[in-house]
């Protein structure tokens, strides 16, 4: 081989050699082979990862699936009655006979006429589950009461969420006196006697004969203008930790509004942690509806909510003993609600926490 064709095959492996590099440098879509075979995961997308790998997780999503699909396409599925429909044909009249003493001396009867609680059988094509005992459709109540149980509790937790917040937020970044007002405020709305603040506010409601349909709204949207204090007290610990850190610093430096660096910078790094606490708050917010229609506080008869469904039984025992189908569905749905609300929380919980690693 003499000298100048070794010298073209040297230059041809140094071109062959530089092309290379180059495609190891840039690649043919700006990444090396190394880079092309790691794929970076955004932080949203690994806290998605690791909430669907819990099965709790996928548990809860798949109660409350089930219960909205329930609640808000059962009706439009089964449709033979309304929520306040009565059956008027399934009403039984039960005489009881009983001796009178009449003006001469003498006894008669006396018969009188009553209609027991309207227990028709389940197994019924016109009744599923039966009819309570003004003679409605328990099923039919059972979807509709989700429907108001549900959105009561999406309703009150996102207000209370929202003061909280507001009032946590401005009162962690400012400090001093407006922390002191705000704080002090939450004081003294803690120290208020729930129960009998709410017997107080559904008796005054009642007064002024609200609208039935409207009358739990407007007591949970009052029982939240005092319920934003846990939800504030977290928001303020969280701001009072991250304002002092060196994006906050920066973000002030480079004149940055304080609304901007509030809800810009410091409510979203917050966010974790307020959304764990929402969605556990759901959960607390269905039983708190559950109680109040207990106490006869909640959704006003004739319509109705997984609560007053259950409310039946602390007036009438023998429903309690003697006809579970009234009662027992509503009771199994608030418990599906709550867990499922709980194991959503929890998986949020474990996704959101930066110390997980897979």
């Amino acid at each position: 081989m003499d000298k100048d064709e070794l010298e073209l095959k040297e230059l041809a492996a140094e071109e062959a050699g530089d092309v290379a590099l180059a495609e190891i440098a840039d690649g043919a879509d700006g990444e090396t082979p190394l880079d092309k075979n790691i794929k970076l995961m955004s932080p949203m997308r690994m806290v998605l990862r690791r909430f669907f790998r819990s099965k709790l997780s996928i548990v809860g999503i798949a109660m409350l699936v089930f219960l909205v699909l329930f609640s808000w396409l059962g009706p439009v599925i089964y449709d033979k009655w309304g929520e306040i429909e009565v059956d008027r044909a399934g009403i039984n009249t039960i005489y009881s006979v009983h001796d009178v003493e009449g003006e001469d001396g003498g006894f008669k009867q006396l018969i009188v006429g009553h209609d027991p609680i309207n227990i028709l059988a389940p197994s019924s094509s016109e009744h599923l589950l039966g009819t309570d005992e003004q003679g409605m459709d328990v099923f039919t109540r059972l979807m509709y009461g989700g429907r108001l149980s549900l959105t009561l509790s999406f309703l009150a937790v996102f207000l209370i969420s929202f003061i909280g917040i507001v009032l946590g937020g401005i009162a962690g970044f400012y400090g001093g006196v407006v922390d002191n007002v705000i704080m002090r405020l939450g004081d003294i709305l803690m120290c208020f006697p729930t129960l009998p603040l709410m017997l107080i506010l559904g008796t005054v409601l009642d007064a002024n004969d609200v609208d039935p349909q409207l009358y739990i709204y407007l007591l949970m949207g009052l029982v939240s203008l005092w319920s934003w204090t846990g939800m504030a007290r977290l928001v303020r610990g969280q701001i009072l930790y991250l304002r002092e850190q060196e994006y906050m610093v920066a973000a002030e430096a480079m004149g940055y509004s304080t609304m901007r660096r509030i809800f810009k910078h410091l409510i979203p790094n917050v966010l974790p942690q307020i959304l764990v606490t929402m969605t556990l708050s759901l959960g607390s917010m269905i039983l708190y509806e559950s109680t109040l229609s207990y106490l006869g506080l909640g959704v006003q008869t004739p319509y109705a909510s997984w609560g007053t469904m259950v409310e039946i039984i602390s007036r009438r025992s023998d429903i309690l003993q003697n006809y579970p189908l009234v009662w027992v569905p509503s009771g199994i749905c608030i418990v599906i609600a709550v867990l499922g609300f709980n194991f959503i929380g929890d998986g949020l919980r474990d996704a959101l926490d930066p110390k997980q690693r897979r």
